[in-house]
């Protein structure tokens, strides 16, 4: 199928899916979540083939990590999936409603948004998610997974097929298609040009992917952000704490977008901060740090240390690598972080309130930490399940997206033969 056949599908299978309760789309999400346990065996053997084949390629260590999928991860993946079904279902709430002098009754409901795209990269849990999500919201879905994990996603798509027709009349199958990626991104451009048959489309991977998604797009964009996020250790911080924090931030899961890529230390805390984190990274991540950091970290044992180049600031490294700034104070912090940071996730570690107050008031991006790790921007960490993405756009939907991103209002109006 082309794809303007195959949105026109999905377009009659949303018109289905719109009428359906919330009781009848948690019972297909229900067979769905079976029908990948029941298949779990075969996805995984799937994902391997995409692993294997992405290391000989020499992807990184930190991305393949990103891609992969076993057990563990196939029970987070229902896991999440029943965090979506026990949620209330966002379709036909009233969000408000008045009577004007005139006599007309007036109320806006929550309606899905119709015929939705994701374009991804090289995270098959991503599939789940998102059709997870379109569907509970009342959408169809098309995904455009990439091409190095195209075996894991045509195995999770045959097994969410699978339960979606195990569901019988509350299953609608044709809710969700998979587009084949083309060499030529053609295909690509022929979803971002799908004016009047995709309703919106979401791009979730790197800077370039989004870039080009947000620059090539004749349908409305839900822009996801790449994760240029930083830490502000300040003058009061408990440095101790604050070298725990950017561990993790950094370390736990390297190429994911919420961990940090840079470190912004307050001069007057930089002695004692700099052989902390040194400490705590204890070779494993390699800092490239501006000329005063430099001066502090060289001297620091098991240093992993380079000079940096200004271009390492505002670079999401994606891998085992961090940025180290040395700034004045506060209003440093916050001018630096607007200028080069993505407008995703940034924290401070300090014990002021009234520094922890100025850098969430004035730092413009869509989630703002005081001393806790940015690893927390995330749809399951923030109870919605799943995610569609990070927002970092400030309309229609900001940070981590779950099922009321997908979906927009209507007004409804109820008269008795008035006429203006």
């Amino acid at each position: 199928m082309t794809i303007t056949e195959t949105c026109k599908a999905l377009r009659t299978a949303q018109s289905a899916l719109a009428l359906h309760t919330a009781a009848q789309k948690n019972r297909a999400l229900q067979c769905v979540a079976a029908a990948i346990d029941k298949n779990r065996n075969e996805i995984i053997a799937a994902n391997s083939v995409d692993v294997a084949a992405a290391r000989a390629r020499g992807m990184s260590e930190a991305l393949l990590e990103r891609m992969l999928l076993d057990g563990k991860r196939i029970d987070g993946i229902i896991s999440s999936m029943g965090v979506v079904i026990a949620q209330t279902d966002p379709v036909g709430e009233v969000t408000g409603g008045w009577n004007t002098p005139g006599g007309l009754a007036i109320k806006q409901v929550r309606v899905p948004l119709g015929v939705v795209a994701i374009i991804y990269e090289s995270r098959p849990n991503v599939t789940v998610d998102a059709f997870c999500l379109a569907y509970k919201s009342g959408n169809a879905i098309l995904l455009r997974g990439s091409s190095s994990a195209l075996n894991s996603n045509r195995a999770i798509v045959a097994a969410i097929r699978q339960g979606l027709q195990d569901a019988g009349a509350d299953g609608i199958a044709g809710a969700l298609a998979l587009c084949e990626p083309q060499a030529d991104h053609g295909d690509v451009a022929q979803i971002l040009g799908a004016v009047g048959l995709i309703d919106c489309v979401l791009p979730r991977g790197g800077a370039t992917l989004i870039q080009n998604v947000v620059r090539d797009a004749k349908i409305p964009v839900i822009e996801t952000g790449a994760g240029v996020c930083h830490l502000f250790v300040d003058e009061s911080a408990d440095v101790d704490a604050a070298a725990a924090i950017a561990e993790n931030a950094k370390i736990q899961r390297p190429g994911a977008c919420n961990a940090i890529e840079c470190i912004l230390v307050h001069e007057r805390c930089a002695e004692s901060f700099l052989p902390k984190l040194c400490a705590a990274f204890a070779g494993r991540v390699e800092i490239r740090a501006d000329e005063q950091a430099f001066a502090i970290l060289q001297k620091a044992v098991g240093a992993n240390v380079v000079a940096a180049a200004e271009s390492d600031f505002g670079y999401e490294f994606l891998d085992l690598t961090c940025a180290v700034k040395i700034v004045g104070g506060v209003a440093e912090a916050i001018a630096f972080i607007n200028e080069h940071g993505t407008h995703h996730s940034e924290t401070i570690c300090t014990n002021d309130r009234a520094h922890a107050r100025a850098f969430q008031a004035q730092v413009d991006s869509a989630c703002v930490y005081v001393n806790a790790s940015t690893r927390f921007t995330d749809g399951g960490e923030f109870g919605f399940g799943a995610e569609l993405g990070i927002s970092t756009q400030k309309l229609h939907a900001r940070g981590p997206m779950g099922i009321r991103a997908l979906t927009t209002t209507k007004f409804l109006i109820d008269g008795d033969g008035q006429v203006r």
